[in-house]
């Protein structure tokens, strides 16, 4: 995101607010995509970001090139309120259903995309939940490794050393050569 852009918008120009929400909007789903159960509460999620990122605006003081951490940490502070949230309403988000997002493929297609689908989600689940959370960071919603570590509070370096890590564990897995 250009930082001219991002300082207008934080002066409060509406053409820049809308251009900062149209450019983040897609990476922030994503990333909540990857971190809950349904694309409804995602999407619901993604708006909450949203407008949470339009009112702090105005009283947010970081450099205008650290707007992507500022963003996707009011994204994960809002996907760790949405778990809260369903826990509260006893939900259990690991047996939840997956949704098919392609409704063409066949039954045999389905079935089939589910198993991978969830022998993915087991193999991500034997990650620590930093490195996992290093990992759909900087994979689903496209954070640089600074971005990261500012959303994590943790260093550039200890960002590429946790994703160096758990790209290794993962490849290690006997598990994952079932996926091939």
């Amino acid at each position: 995101m250009d930082p001219e852009v991002t300082s207008e918008a934080m002066a409060g120009d509406a053409p820049a607010i809308d251009a900062l929400v149209r450019y983040f909007r897609p990476a922030v789903y994503r990333y909540c995509r990857t971190q809950l159960p349904d694309s409804q509460t995602a999407e619901d999620v993604t708006q909450e970001v949203m407008l949470a990122m339009v009112q702090a605006l105005p009283t947010h003081r970081a450099q205008a090139h650290s707007i992507g951490a500022f963003v996707f940490g009011i994204a994960a502070n809002k996907v760790a309120m949405a778990h809260r949230a369903s826990y509260r309403r006893r939900e259990d988000l690991a047996h939840a259903p997956i949704e098919r997002l392609d409704p063409a493929p066949g039954p045999a297609d389905q079935v089939q995309s589910q198993d991978t689908l969830n022998r993915l989600l087991r193999l991500l689940d034997e990650l620590s939940p930093q490195a996992r959370e290093v990992l759909m960071l900087r994979v689903a919603a496209g954070l640089s490794a600074y971005e990261t570590g500012q959303v994590l509070g943790i260093s550039e370096g200890a960002v590429r050393v946790a994703q160096h890590r758990a790209l290794r564990t993962l490849r290690e897995n006997p598990a994952l050569d079932e996926l091939r």
